[in-house]
């Protein structure tokens, strides 16, 4: 598959001032439950021309404002108003009537139009109104092809998100996961890809062997993932701009878990010899590999804190499966979890607040977080099988999946993607076409 590559000639702000960068509505998305904001979303005005590729440019823009709801819907953080309320469709072009938009408790407002230009691209322009205050928070004005209006809308959603809470979005983001399909005797895992909200889905691999583990370069258009070829493991990088696979090596042991350094210029992993499992690093450059770790012990799950000077991983060397942080060079070991249960695959969270992890304990399973120095643990959705947390961008919101038991007579056994916020409220689940396991999220597209 080749990258989606976008077609923005120009990001230019229409408006003469905009007021500071600080949010204007404070949301403290890390506390229970939020109450979300009201937001008016218009249709981007658009006309009946037909384009070339079919369809209108008015319906570009309906379609381009379904999605920017869907998006900031799905946040939990925010709560699109039916437009059957809306009193009066007002001028794109001109400021709002405010009364009007505060009658319906509306707090925020988005408007805009989208146009055709002579060379067939389309033109997007919108503005965000902070309704209360009377006055236009900010406004950009895209050209594009006209293929790519969805990915202009996931760039509007961030840039609402970005306005409104102080923080950066994730909706112009990716999702790579393992497809699974078959019976659970004889299962296909398949590597895919998908938008962040399910759409432009598309598979990597053909199911002919086996794949796990796929994580994204944080610096380039990447994917790390194990294969069995063979019934011999390989770890491979997968170029997405050119479809292509790199085989990084073959192991004679068992090998786990790749996962990229923040420059995206190593990989790390575990790797079993002689029946024992320990932490590697290859630098992708040279091929080199350093051992980090010696212990009669399982050490796995390997994963940098953002700026690389830590490593967080899970092994049994204390008694029963915990989690530990050392140092890159693997020197200063040092357990952090100390709760009741198992605790594997631990995840650094983007900002370097927090670590994810999977939790087992009285027959059921549980992500969770807690600060690198092990305190703060939180609980975050349990279930009868749950494992595999990834980060947004943003650090706000994690990816998972969650399998279902089976019943007595072997049906059943669904594996699905799921997400959740950092409150715990706002669980809900991944749409994909087949069954999906391992997700793994993507930086924000540039």
């Amino acid at each position: 598959m080749r990258l989606l590559k976008i077609f923005i000639i120009s990001f230019v702000g229409f408006i003469s001032a905009i007021v500071s960068a600080h949010a204007v509505i404070e949301i403290d998305i890390t506390r229970g439950n939020v109450a979300p904001l009201p937001i008016a979303l218009t249709d981007l005005v658009g006309s009946d021309q037909e384009m070339t590729s079919g369809g209108s440019v008015k319906d570009i823009g309906e379609k381009i404002t379904q999605v920017v709801t869907a998006d900031l819907q799905r946040s939990g953080l925010f709560s699109a108003i039916d437009p059957r309320a809306f009193i009066k469709s007002d001028n794109a072009n001109t400021s709002p009537q405010f009364a009007n938009w505060r009658a319906i408790g509306a707090q925020a407002l988005l408007t805009g139009t989208a146009s055709l230009e002579e060379d067939g691209r389309v033109r997007v322009e919108f503005r965000l109104w902070d309704v209360l205050g009377g006055t236009q928070m900010t406004g950009l004005r895209y050209f594009t092809a006209p293929k790519n209006w969805r990915r202009i809308a996931h760039l509007i959603s961030d840039t609402i998100y970005k306005r409104l809470t102080g923080e950066d979005g994730y909706f112009d983001t990716r999702i790579v996961y393992i497809s699974e399909s078959g019976s659970y005797l004889d299962r296909i895992r398949r590597l895919a890809i998908m938008d962040q909200d399910g759409y432009n889905h598309k598979f990597l691999t053909d199911g002919s062997y086996m794949t796990l583990n796929p994580r994204f370069s944080p610096t380039s258009q990447e994917i790390t993932y194990l294969s069995f070829y063979n019934d011999t493991p390989r770890v491979y990088l997968f170029n997405i701009d050119t479809g292509k696979s790199e085989m990084l090596g073959e192991f004679a042991g068992m090998t786990f878990a790749p996962r990229f350094s923040p420059d995206g210029n190593k990989v790390i992993m575990s790797k079993a010899e002689r029946g024992n499992s320990d932490i590697f690093v290859m630098e992708l450059r040279t091929r080199k590999i350093t051992r980090l770790t010696k212990h009669s012990a399982i050490d796995t799950s390997p994963s940098y804190s953002p700026l690389g000077r830590y490593i967080t991983f899970n092994s049994d060397r204390g008694g029963s499966q915990q989690i530990y942080v050392m140092d890159n060079d693997g020197r200063n070991i040092k357990r952090i979890s100390f709760g009741t249960g198992l605790y594997s695959t631990p995840v650094w969270s983007p900002r370097g607040d927090l670590i994810a992890f999977t939790k087992q304990t009285g027959g059921k399973f549980y992500i969770g977080v807690m600060r690198p120095d092990g305190s703060g643990e939180r609980i975050l959705t349990e279930s009868f099988f749950e494992e595999g947390p990834t980060w947004s961008p943003n650090g706000r919101v994690l990816m998972f999946y969650r399998k279902y038991p089976y019943d007595n007579k072997g049906g059943g056994g669904d594996t699905h993607l799921w997400s959740v916020d950092l409150t715990g409220y706002n669980e809900r689940q991944v749409i994909t076409p087949l069954d999906g396991s391992d997700p793994a999220w993507s930086p924000l597209l540039k």
